[in-house]
This record gives C-alpha cells, structure tokens and sequence, in this order.
C-alpha cells in the first residue's frame, strides 16, 4: 500500500463551539491541516458475539463514517493468548466540523438500514459494556496519516505521560523538530503522531507504528536506540523529564 502524502496546508481544523463579538457561534480554525483522530476502545462484554461488533464497525460504521467525511477507519484487537477482551477502532477526520458530522449518522437512512441488526440486538445479548474515546489532535511534525506498510502484522500503540502539560509540549517538540525523521530513516513505520486533547491519561501524546512482523519491530527499535541522532537528542536540556510514564499495546488489524 502506498503511503499517502501529508495533507495539503489548505484544509483546517476548526474549533468547536467559538463565540464571536456579537455572541453568535462560529468556527475558528486552531491548526492548519492537522488531522483529528478518534480512537476508541470498547470492553467486550463476556460471552458476547464478537464477531458481530466487528463485522458492524467494519462493514457498516466504517462505509458510513467515510461517506460523512472521514478520511480513514481502522479495526484492531489485541496481539495477546486467550482472544481479545477489547476491540479498538481509529478514526481520521479532517477537521472538527467533520467529527461532529459523524457523531449524527442515525440520521443516514442508508446506515439505519444497514445497521438494523445491530441497532436491534436484545439487551441480554450486549455486545460490550462500554466504549470510550480518546481525541486527539495530529502533530505538526506529521499532519496526516499513514497507510500501512505492506503486510503489516504489528501495530504497536504507545502513550506517553507527562508529569505536566509543558513536559508533553517539549516531548512533542522533540518528535516533531528530530525524532520523528529518525523513526523514518530506521523502519520505525509511523501511522500517526496525536496529542490528546480529551479523553484519560491526560497530558499525554499518543502515536502508532507498524510493521512486518515482530523480528522488523524488534531490529528497528535497535536501530532507533543505537543511533548517533537519538543519543545526541536525549541529553539535550530541553528534552529533560518530557516523559514519566509509557503505555504499549501491541495489536493486529481486523
């Protein structure tokens, strides 16, 4: 699959909600280009059908959601014995307006037929307990997404915390300013970059990888931390305590 280029500096992202000098609302744009992406977690509830939610999110929700604008939609479970406990689903949109358009497809007459047998299923027979989701706002060091790699069998998420809102702003500088043309020149496959701008484990940023199989995972993050360029980088002054916890989950694409 062939990566798509960054998006072009003519689309914005608008914010919700702005209220102007005469009190009317209006859309204000907060970033030029940059991609919003939703990413959603959702708790299998035990003995469900998981094959059903996964054929809804892929079959119906997915078509839907990129006929209303979206610009991508990925399912993924867990790389973990034992069968996945969660489903997660990444969403790209190209603005807000997008976001919020998306959130109002029950009143696609196309979704609501397709989504019938869904949208019908006893509360004895639920699906999941709950999901939740996370927005995040793309990097400008990577304002879009990228596709896979071919055959890629690994999707690695990481979050990193910081211990405050600056520390998150210096570890995102870091990435755009250097470290994410180093993940590039050492086959750690970027999909995207995102600073959560709601949801848990705020101040946080959060970004995907992927690749072949675990043996590419495993020789690219050597390489990585081998390099001249991140041992020169890490002891930068600048960079300091920009991280205080890491969060990795390793998932496959469904």
């Amino acid at each position: 699959m062939e990566r798509r280029s960054f998006l072009s500096a003519g689309l914005g992202l608008t914010a919700l909600g702005t209220t102007s000098a005469t009190g009317k609302l209006e859309n204000r744009s907060i970033a030029g280009g940059n991609e919003l992406y939703e990413w959603r977690t959702y708790d299998i509830k035990w003995g469900s059908d998981v094959k059903l939610l996964i054929t809804y999110l892929k079959d119906v929700l997915k078509p839907t959601l990129l006929r209303h604008g979206a610009k991508q939609v990925m399912v993924f479970d867990e790389i973990a014995p034992g069968g996945p406990n969660k489903i997660f689903a990444l969403i790209s949109y190209p603005d807000a307006n997008t976001y919020v358009s998306c959130q109002q497809i029950s009143a696609d007459e196309k979704y609501s037929m397709s989504a019938k047998s869904y949208n019908s299923i006893a509360p004895d027979k639920a699906l999941y307990n709950r999901f939740n989701s996370s927005l995040l706002l793309a990097f400008d060091g990577m304002k879009e997404m990228l596709d896979p790699v071919n055959n890629a069998t690994v999707f690695e998420l990481r979050i990193y915390e910081g211990y405050s809102e600056d520390a998150v702003r210096r570890k995102i500088a870091m990435f755009d300013d250097e470290e994410i043309a180093l993940f590039h020149k050492v086959g750690l496959h970027p999909v995207f970059f995102g600073k959560m701008i709601s949801g848990p484990y705020r101040p946080c940023l959060v970004y995907m990888l992927n690749f072949t199989d675990m043996d590419a995972h495993g020789v690219a993050w050597k390489a990585f931390l081998q390099a001249p360029e991140w041992n020169e980088m890490k002891v930068k002054p600048k960079y300091a305590n920009t991280v205080s916890n890491i969060r990795n989950t390793f998932l496959k694409q469904i």
